[in-house]
Formats: C-alpha cells, structure tokens, sequence
C-alpha cells in the first residue's frame, strides 16, 4: 500500500512538472497560475466552505465574477452585506487572441462585455476539467451579429478563446458558483473587461479601434464600484446600457 501510494505521489509530481514545463514554453504569462497550481496539489486545502468562513464569508452566498486580460486576473466576488466584496483573486493560466470582443467563431479572442451564468452553463465535467459556459454570444454580441460557441471558463491551462484556470483553480470557482445558484441566485453576472478600467488604462489604449465599446464597458464598472451591486445590463443597439431599461432595448441575461 505504501509502495503504491508513492508511485502515485511520483506521478502526479512528474505529471505537474510537465504542464509547469509546457505552460512556460507556451506561454510565459501562464508560469505563475501553473506555479500556484502546482503549490495547491502538493499542499492540502482546506474545504471551500472553511477557508471562505475564514474570510467572513459563507458558501451560498450570491457570487460575481470579474475578468480582466491585460492583468490576467480572475477575481471571486459574493455579497455578504448590501454590497459585494472581493473574496479571492485568481491568476488566469492562459486566455487567447488580443485585447478586443470576440467577434466570429474561429477568431480565437476570448469575450469580453457582460455576461451570465444560470445553472444548465455549468459542465461538472468537460475536456478541461470542470467548466463554466460564458453564454457568448449574448443578446448584445447576436445583435450585431458575433458568433461562436462553448466559450468558457474552465480548467487546465490551454485555451481557444476560453479563460483557462487550471483544475485546482476551476475547483474553487466552481464550487461557490454552484452553491449559490443552488441557494437561489438566479444567474452569476460575468464582467469580462479588456484591462482594469482606470482613466489611465482608457487613456494608454485611446488609439485602439475598441475603444469606445471599452468606454462603454467602463460606465458598467463605474456603477457596481459606486453601489457594490452589478448593474442591469441591456443591449441597446451598438452599446450596453445600464440601471434601467430603454426603448427598443433588449436585457442581457443566462441562457
């Protein structure tokens, strides 16, 4: 038995190595979220439920995601008072393409804009691990006619316009975002933002062909930074509006 058990000690060990090898020959960016995996597998975590009470939080409470490409960040917010707080900050392993909307199927860019999760988006099991679909495209991305499907959130660390977590990474994520849609959190709001949206970072891309849409991804922001709740979100022809619902304005929401 202790034989065995260490050869499976030495497997996983070898196994690790070799995806902490291939994510720095593919990607350089991706050294640390595979670094961080790594330290996850080999020291044992405490149950999902334990570390969030160390935190002042419990498991069931509503959840917020928050994405941002340039700073390869995936940030875990729940709301345990009138507002939602930030919980934990993930590094993202790999995502794909440019800074920009994903625009057809096969460009291979990762989403960006509003985005939510109900119950039948998660896949408890998928080619990478556990998964959580995006809903790309939504009301505002068919309405102007963007394609392409099963873009996700999920494990391991390679991705064609996915954001891959790796599996510890994904394990967490998707266990808090299952419990709160058991415990009646009607959809999980998704922000998939280009970049951190300061003043400074929209002044540093003014030249980008995309940056009125991240101006206007950027009044989305601003109202959950001020109230500490995510706003409605609409698809208003070529914009996004928020707070409240316009004339020939369609909702964005879960599939």
């Amino acid at each position: 038995m202790v034989r065995r058990r260490t050869k499976t000690l030495v497997f996983v060990f070898i196994s690790l190595v070799a995806l902490l090898m291939t994510a720095v020959a593919i990607d350089p960016h991706g050294f640390r979220a595979v670094r961080l995996a790594i330290e996850r597998q080999l020291v044992p975590q405490k149950p999902v439920s334990q570390r969030l009470a160390k935190a002042g939080f419990e498991i069931g409470q509503p959840v917020l995601i928050r994405i941002f490409k340039e700073e390869s960040q995936l940030e875990l917010w729940m709301q345990r008072t009138a507002r939602f707080e930030k919980v934990w900050s993930f590094p993202i392993c790999k995502w794909s393409g440019a800074l920009g909307p994903k625009l057809k199927e096969g460009d291979r860019q990762s989403p960006e804009g509003y985005y939510f999760a109900s119950a039948k988006q998660l896949l408890p099991t998928s080619r990478h691990h556990r998964a959580i679909n995006t809903g790309f495209p939504n009301s505002f991305d068919q309405s102007l006619g963007r394609t392409g499907t099963v873009l996700m959130i999920h494990g391991s660390c390679s991705s064609i316009g996915c954001y891959a977590m790796t599996h510890p990474a994904i394990d967490d994520i998707y266990t808090v975002v299952e419990a709160a849609l058991d415990y009646g959190q009607p959809s999980i709001p998704m922000h998939l933002y280009p970049f951190r949206m300061t003043n400074e970072n929209l002044a540093r891309h003014a030249a980008s062909p995309w940056i009125e849409f991240w101006r206007n991804l950027s009044e989305g922001d601003a109202l959950f930074t001020t109230t500490g709740q995510p706003p409605p979100v609409y698809a208003c022809g070529s914009r996004y509006h928020f707070a409240s619902r316009q004339e020939n304005c369609q909702k964005v929401s879960a599939w």
